[in-house]
């Protein structure tokens, strides 16, 4: 196994220029996390949405002065279309043709700026709850890198234009154009895997405030599959596809148990983080249904973070993979240098089992194009396509790989300084560490490429990190049994739910 050096990359909370250290002043709490801009609508609607794009343009351009138009999509969210209409302003300030794309999933309108050969804004806070947004930036040839957000922010640090205050919306061009961008993405899948490639299996889809609620039941049935929508929602649901509320957990389980459905499928709000359930109603983790489709396309190469579990490594689907830090820049990062040093057949995806394809996947003689941003098709498909193969259950097929036992949850509402401090002492002080893992058993190892990873001597894990999308500290845990697992789970929230008290005087919400 191959890690990537933490020092390689900026973390996903480096610190970049400071957002109000030139003459347009902006909110502090706005900051490039894991995957994009992130922040509270009300430090996002407006002037800063409109200084970010701009920042982001004047950073395309000087890339590809040649640019002409910049797309803009947007999730379900309620603010989404306050802050696009900032975007598609910013973006025709500049002189550039702003392309409105409607609501649309942020892998959908990669794979159009892809096709386009142009930059492109999604706007969307991903799994985020409603009171927070953010906006995701696309160059020509796909997601952008840290090195780019540093570019970025240094641009927006620069600006000094009163204009950006009270611009006015101009003429809105490509209204519509979400049928056509949905459509070419349905036609990526349908082309390779082929319309009876489903004949036969029964899913249900999860449709909740996902972008991709009805995309993705057309997809299914364009496939051959018999299809059945639940769970519309009239409000933005903020659906985690790695730490799964327990009311989640019940509801699948309850649609899985009443249709005698293959699976039961879902996605976070901007549809590149997939869920997928079993017959059974069991939520599988992102990790096992990204190699699910590592499986299903026979990559040779598989980057994934340092929270995906050791199944990747034991289930011998490859012994070629490369461990990065959190977050699809630095999993994309990998994929490239893995590119440049020769090897083949590349494929990423995380723990939330947002996949991304570094090589193109050959599917019965047909290529799947590369698509390097997170998707949450791919998983979805491979898992229903690995049942209509061997016609056995998707319990069955989890049930060949070692999977073991992983689970993940967080703290709610502890600051980034808060998490810094708990993971910095538990990294630098050995006695603090080992006193504090006495009750659960002694550390074999520790690594430091993400926050920090304990591994025990009884081979089970304990890692813990700062989420780099929200106010949160993130606790994964690995063992061979559920108990096991589960046990690990409580005790790692409320021991360190107890340590960050003692350091303040509000409670920490699970």
């Amino acid at each position: 196994m191959d890690a990537v050096s933490s020092l390689a990359h900026p973390s996903p909370t480096s610190t970049y220029p400071a957002q109000g250290a030139g003459p347009t002043a902006l909110p502090e709490g706005l900051k490039f996390g894991t995957s994009g801009l992130r922040g509270l609508v009300t430090e996002l609607v407006g002037l800063p949405s409109r200084a970010y794009a701009l920042g982001f343009v004047r950073h395309a351009l000087s890339l590809a002065p040649q640019t002409r138009q910049v797309l803009v999509g947007r999730d379900l969210r309620s603010s989404s279309p306050e802050i696009s209409q900032d975007c598609r302003a910013a973006i025709q300030h500049a002189g550039l043709m702003a392309v409105d794309c409607g609501a649309v999933p942020t892998p959908a309108l990669a794979l159009e700026a892809i096709r386009r050969g142009c930059p492109a804004i999604m706007v969307t806070g991903s799994h985020i709850p409603d009171d927070r947004n953010g906006l995701k930036f696309y160059l020509p040839q796909g997601e952008i890198s840290k090195a780019d957000e540093m570019a970025i922010a240094a641009q927006v640090a620069l600006l000094d234009d009163p204009a950006l205050e009270n611009l006015a919306q101009g003429e809105i061009i490509g209204d519509g154009q979400a049928a056509s961008i949905n459509a070419a993405y349905i036609g990526r899948y349908v082309d390779v895997f082929g319309s009876r490639s489903l004949k036969g299996r029964r899913v249900a889809v999860y449709q909740h405030s996902s972008v991709a609620r009805d995309l993705l039941v057309d997809l299914l049935r364009a496939l051959g599959a018999e299809v059945e929508p639940v769970g519309r929602a009239a409000r933005f649901i903020p659906v985690d596809t790695e730490a799964h509320e327990p009311e989640l957990v019940a509801y699948i389980a309850e649609v899985a148990l009443a249709g005698r459905f293959d699976a039961v499928v879902s996605t976070d709000g901007d549809a590149d983080r997939p869920l997928v359930a079993d017959e059974t109603g069991a939520i599988l983790r992102g990790d096992v249904v990204g190699l699910l489709a590592a499986k299903l396309l026979g990559f040779q190469t598989i980057v994934t973070p340092v929270t995906s579990g050791s199944v990747i490594e034991r289930s011998g689907i490859t012994a070629d993979v490369v461990r990065t830090r959190v977050g699809s820049p630095f999993v994309i990062a990998a994929m490239e240098a893995a590119a440049l040093s020769g090897k083949t057949g590349i494929i990423g995806f995380e723990a939330n089992g947002g996949t991304l394809l570094g090589s193109d996947g050959i599917w019965q003689g047909r290529a799947l194009s590369r698509l390097p941003t997170r998707d949450a098709v791919l998983p979805i498909l491979a898992g229903l396509l690995l049942v209509a193969q061997s016609g056995r259950p998707l319990s069955a097929i989890v049930g060949d790989l070692p999977v073991g036992h992983a689970m993940a949850d967080r703290l709610k509402d502890v600051a980034s300084a808060q998490s810094q401090d708990f993971l910095g002492r538990l990294s630098q002080d050995e006695a603090f560490a080992q006193t504090y893992f006495d009750p659960v058993g002694s550390i074999r190892s520790v690594d430091r490429l993400d926050g920090i990873r304990f591994d025990l001597k009884d081979g089970a894990v304990v890692h813990y990190r700062a989420s780099g999308n929200a106010p949160e500290l993130r606790c994964y845990v690995e063992a061979q049994t559920k108990a096991r697992a589960s046990d690990l789970l409580a005790w790692g929230l409320e021991a360190a739910r107890i340590q960050l008290d003692s350091k303040r005087h509000l409670p920490i919400q699970r």
